[in-house]
């Protein structure tokens, strides 16, 4: 019997058998800004949980570091960003915040306010995947932050759908090693984990929070995507513990949303397979051995990963991420790469890391690269994740301890993406059994053709949004923020 290895991809965890992914193949992901191939993660399944369960009944967190606030929000505001045509009609910030004096540990934030009525809208924090991903490259620059780059790697334009338009929108570049996010002690890069990555996010929060004060009784919202389904449960719950502990530091959550996300690694994985099958991407021969010789219950046996090999040898070199999207070929020729029947760019990722690793950019964010040895990249891998110490098996104990608070929780899927399908996530709703208190059907936006589908549960509820891949508001983000407006409002999106 063998455990299947854990790989990293950019932006999401991904269970697969050590020989399904090449160079080749992770070159094909239409998100990546760099051909990596992520080490193999080698992760103690007991120890994430022991320890989130510990921090919650002890009342242990990590320590949380005061100082000046004023003088540091001043010299975080950006004048103006390189390439960037006209003067904003919005704040915007960028700097970092200690969340651990001793060791040197600082994380890179970037904050966009509201174009109107900045002082009436939530505060949402957005965290991207990984584990390890640029919540600030993946999450702002190439989803849905306020500004893209064009394809000469220097200049930028407007999204019409940033969600600052109904949100002040922060990203944080977690943890320490990622983007522009570093730590004084070296040893930090090979020590970490989920426990650490929620222990500096709160911390982060915390300090973040005495520099714009006027944001500490806003209505606070948490939202991601991929291994952020590990992020943000495992943070809403340590906030909402918190909130209930005396002498503490309130931070006014109100709700979560979680996009594609990876909530369990058996049911993921099991899930794409399914998803091949139901997309005519492999034969019926090929499903029918993997279902014969794969339990999908964390032991993998090599027949097993043998059908499973065959099924990857049928489907061919495809997006796992958006089945239907092109792939980025050449980044210097992107007309090579566009298909003239899918919308974007598919190379806008190397326009992103390009223009992120210009010195007048780093400047301007006020980005501290000296110490990091690195160029900046929208997913790290060998200077933090070789050794990462905790991750989960499933989430499903964290998500029921966030339904039991009466926190909002929203997931929502990409109905392309085969790697963390909209199956995986019903079938977490299956287990969860939550009863249904408004029954699946469409969603459309001003009346028009059905942007995707969605059910309410107790406590719960799941959209889907239709011609979407695994970054929803990259490939569909007229939907993705009429979704993201009606989650702020907590009313289901429009029939």
């Amino acid at each position: 019997m063998h455990t299947l290895p854990i790989k990293m991809k950019r932006g999401i965890l991904i269970l697969w058998p050590l020989f399904y992914l090449s160079v080749a193949n992770t070159a094909t992901r239409n998100q990546a800004s760099q051909t990596l191939e992520f080490d193999q993660l080698k992760i103690s399944r007991n120890d994430m949980q022991r320890k989130q369960d510990s921090t919650l009944k002890n009342g242990t967190s990590p320590l949380v570091h005061r100082g000046p606030r004023n003088s540091l929000r001043g010299q975080d505001k950006i004048v103006s960003m390189p390439g960037q045509t006209g003067v904003t009609d919005f704040d915007q910030y960028a700097g970092y915040v200690t969340v651990d004096a001793k060791a040197g540990r600082a994380l890179f934030y970037y904050f966009v306010e509201a174009p109107q009525d900045p002082s009436d809208k939530p505060l949402v924090l957005w965290l991207n995947g990984g584990p390890g991903c640029s919540s600030f490259g993946s999450g702002a620059m190439l989803e849905l932050g306020p500004f893209s780059v064009h394809s000469d790697n220097k200049t930028l334009y407007k999204k019409r759908h940033a969600w600052n338009r109904v949100a002040n929108m922060l990203f944080i570049e977690i943890p320490a090693g990622v983007g522009y996010s570093y730590s004084n002690t070296t040893s930090d890069y090979y020590n970490t984990g989920d426990q650490r990555t929620t222990d500096d996010a709160y911390t982060f929060l915390v300090n973040w929070l005495e520099r714009f004060p006027e944001y500490q009784d806003r209505d606070f919202f948490i939202t991601g995507e991929s291994y952020a389904g590990h992020y943000i449960p495992e943070l809403a719950n340590l906030i909402v513990y918190k909130n209930r502990a005396t002498n503490a530091t309130s931070i006014n959550l109100k709700g979560v949303a979680i996009g594609n996300a990876d909530l369990d690694d058996n049911l993921t994985l099991r899930a794409s397979y399914d998803y091949y099958w139901m997309h005519a991407m492999i034969s019926g021969k090929a499903y029918r051995a993997i279902k014969d010789k794969c339990g999908f219950n964390g032991t993998y046996t090599k027949d097993c990963q043998n059908a499973m090999n065959v099924a990857t040898q049928e489907k061919g070199n495809v997006d796992d991420y958006d089945i239907y999207a092109p792939i980025c070929h050449d980044a210097s020729n992107p007309s090579k790469s566009i298909d003239l029947l899918m919308s974007g760019d598919p190379c806008t990722n190397h326009y992103v890391s390009s223009y992120l690793n210009r010195p007048e950019v780093q400047r301007a964010l006020h980005a501290n690269t000296t110490g990091l040895g690195y160029p900046w990249m929208d997913c790290s891998s060998q200077h933090v994740f070789d050794n990462w110490k905790d991750s989960p098996e499933t989430m499903l104990p964290s998500i029921k301890r966030l339904v039991s608070s009466g926190t909002r929780i929203w997931l929502y899927s990409g109905d392309m993406d085969a790697v963390c399908s909209f199956i995986s996530t019903q079938y977490v709703l299956d287990i969860l059994g939550l009863p249904i208190e408004t029954s699946w059907r469409p969603w459309r936006i001003d009346n028009e053709q059905v942007a995707g589908y969605v059910v309410g549960y107790k406590g719960l509820v799941f959209a889907t949004v239709r011609g979407a891949g695994h970054m929803v508001p990259y490939y569909q983000p007229r939907r993705a923020l009429a979704l993201f407006s009606s989650f702020l409002k907590g009313k289901l999106p429009p029939h």
